[in-house]
């Protein structure tokens, strides 16, 4: 009985020990299956966090990347529009500097025209043509008339049955050393211009020749404003001797000195005159017109007088020799 209560004991013991041992491997098994679902929900949850965390990076590296973009977009335009604005203005100033550049070799040409005598006599009368023929009728004028032998002056108007000598002269030399000159030098230079002037008005004169139906008068047409301006404000003098009294031995020589703008005004008024005289010779022609009328309608109504008369006589005669024929 004791033996059999120990065994029974023993077995009790052994098998609660077994129970417990199942039970702690169940206890683990549980353990590790439950730290596995854990391990799973985190990792899980892990994932999502990350998923979340990569889907916030895109969405903001997204959004700045389009603003990167837009900011990129606009930036190169503003780069192209600068690159645009600067090439205009690099053509522009190309271009200026080639008109710069133009100009600067047209005077020098210019300068160098102006330096030869005869070619800036040809450059004055150009000038000259070049008024004449926006002022007047083509056949108010002539270019390079010869009024006598050996004897052309550059242009005139003609006036009726008269004509005005206009002749370009250019004394531009000792003016322009006059007015570049120190005052030491400005009195012998002055002198030498004025006596150039002297020879222009005196070669100019030459020109009147009412013999050969020009007008006691002929024009010295200076084409500068500057040099004609000087001589009109009496700044042109030496030795006590004014530009006055050069304007004034101009006039006694039967010469009106003019310049561009007084030559214009000046052919303005002639073509006027002009105007006013093929007015008067229309009017001339119409008066005589009418008169020539007045006399034809006089005569057609002495025509058709006699017309009258003769078919009264007819009428008469034609009524007598019906009346005898009656009497038959």
């Amino acid at each position: 009985m004791g033996i059999a209560y120990m065994v029974v004991i023993l077995l009790l013991i052994v098998g609660f020990g077994l129970v417990i041992y199942v039970m702690n491997l169940k206890i683990k098994e549980l353990k590790q299956e439950s730290t596995t679902q854990l391990l799973k929900q985190d990792i899980t949850n892990l994932n999502n966090s990350v998923q979340q965390i990569n889907d916030g990076l895109k969405s903001h590296l997204t959004s700045r990347l389009d603003r990167s973009q837009d900011q990129i977009t606009k930036q190169y335009e503003a780069s192209n529009k600068i690159i645009r604005d600067v090439t205009q203005k690099l053509e522009k100033l190309e271009n200026t500097n080639r008109n710069v550049g133009e100009i600067a070799t047209e005077l020098k040409t210019l300068q160098n025209v102006l330096q030869n005598p005869k070619q800036r006599g040809v450059l004055g009368e150009y000038y000259l043509a070049q008024i004449l023929e926006n002022v007047l009728p083509s056949g108010a004028f002539e270019l390079q008339y010869k009024i006598a032998e050996g004897l052309v002056v550059d242009a005139v108007i003609k006036m009726d049955n008269k004509l005005l000598p206009i002749d370009s002269k250019f004394p531009l030399e000792n003016y322009n050393r006059m007015i570049e000159a120190d005052a030491s030098k400005q009195e012998s230079l002055s002198r030498a211009f004025k006596e150039d002037v002297k020879k222009r008005i005196d070669e100019t004169s030459k020109y009147i020749k009412p013999t050969k139906h020009t007008l006691d008068q002929a024009l010295m047409f200076i084409p500068s404003e500057a040099i004609y301006y000087d001589l009109l404000a009496n700044k042109i003098g030496a030795g006590g001797v004014s530009s006055r009294n050069m304007m004034q031995y101009a006039l006694e020589k039967k010469v009106t000195i003019v310049g561009p703008s007084t030559l214009s005004a000046m052919l303005q008024t002639i073509g006027q005159g002009l105007r006013n005289i093929e007015i008067h010779k229309d009017t001339e022609k119409i008066r005589q017109n009418i008169e020539q009328l007045q006399k034809h309608l006089m005569a057609y109504n002495a025509y058709y007088v006699k017309l009258g008369n003769s078919l009264g006589a007819t009428v008469s005669h034609y009524n007598n020799a019906s009346k005898e024929l009656g009497k038959i």
